[in-house]
Parts: C-alpha cells; structure tokens; sequence
C-alpha cells in the first residue's frame, strides 16, 4: 500500500515544502481561494502542513509518522484508512484532499465514503498534479524511472477528475490553479487562476448533490 513510503519518509516528504516555499505558498493560495467553511475534515492529511493553513479541523491518515508531524501543527487526527473513515452520515460542511486522489489504492470507495460524511450540499474540494501539465509530465518520468513517492502515483487529467466527481454524486461548482510555470522556470508565488486549464496544480470544488 501506498501510505507505507509515506510511513519510511514523513520527514522527507515535509521538508520538501520547506525548500520550495514559493510553490506551497502558490498551492495554499488555489485552496484558500475555495473558500472553504464550517467543520471540515483532511482525508490524506498528512503532516498537516496544508490543513494547518487551510484550517481545517480534523484529518486522517494511514501514516502514524505522518500523523505525529500533524499534531505538532494543531490538528485533530485519527489514523485511519480513507475508504473506511470513522464518522457518522452527514457530519462534515466539507472535506479536503490534496494530492491524496492520485494514491489511493481505491479512489472511488474513498469517494463515496467522502459523499457519506458530507452534509446536504457539502463540500468535496479535491487538488491535483495535472497529469498533462508540466508538472504532471515531470513526475509521470519520475515514477517510470522510480522515483519513491510518485512510482505509487495515479495522475489525473481533467476530464478523468470531472467523470469520476461527476460519476459519485458531486457537481463542480468552481476551479482554481496555479503552477502556470514549467518545473524549470525560477519559482515564484502566485495567485490562482479560475481556468482549469492554466496552472499544473489545480483544485476543484464540488458539492454534494
């Protein structure tokens, strides 16, 4: 299973954020442009660097080293797996995952455990290395060549985000991108983009329907 790297290298994975600030920076931007309300919940949540800054309450985890950096920055965690999370029907306004769709080892029963949770018209805001995007190019040769996070990796294009939200009861309401850059350019921050097809890290907000 994937989350098991994940397991061997947390203090890797984090710092990675810590050497590119202008790219979290940039990415924190596309998730706070959401506008994400009310009790929220991180399926994916990882050292929390990303809900810490996009406030959300509670996250959860397959990676117990993961989770222990997450509780230094504040956050509620549970470990658990994302295709069977541990709350009630209809509890959460929303719920955020970022970079976790390409890893899961089965997307659609996480996506409709996320549905279960979610109150009427909740929020699923899901964020992702576009496959075909430079970015999305980048790590697609990395995983071919082995690379240890993204040889785990599933990426996404556009159009396969859209039919799977579509196909498990969401309608996308908004999008949000940044990245516009190549990996090769000077980092620099950015604000998001409303056009999905701009920017190699895209967000997308969809509601329960």
């Amino acid at each position: 299973m994937s989350y098991r790297v994940f397991e061997q290298f947390s203090e890797y994975y984090d710092s990675w954020y810590s050497q590119h600030p202008e790219v979290l920076e940039s990415e924190i931007r596309a998730i706070k442009a959401l506008d994400l309300n009310g009790l929220g919940l991180d399926v994916g949540v990882g050292t929390g660097i990303f809900a810490k800054e996009a406030k959300v309450q509670i996250g959860i985890d397959a990676s117990n080293r993961m989770l222990r950096i997450a509780v230094k920055r504040g956050i509620q965690v549970i470990r658990a797996l994302a295709e069977f999370l541990p709350f009630p029907d209809k509890i959460f306004d929303y719920v955020l995952m970022t970079v976790t769709l390409c890893f899961l080892d089965d997307p659609e029963t996480v996506l409709k455990e996320i549905y279960r949770v979610l109150k009427p018209n909740g929020v699923l805001a899901t964020c992702i290395i576009v496959r075909d995007s430079p970015w999305g190019q980048l790590y697609v040769e990395k995983a071919e060549k082995g690379h240890r996070f993204y040889r785990y990796a599933h990426f996404y294009s556009l159009s396969e985000l859209e039919e799977l939200l579509g196909k498990h009861g969401f309608k996308i309401l908004d999008y949000k991108s940044t990245l516009t850059y190549p990996p090769s350019s000077i980092p620099v921050v950015e604000d998001p983009r409303s056009d999905p097809h701009q920017g190699s890290f895209l967000c997308v907000k969809a509601v329960k329907r």
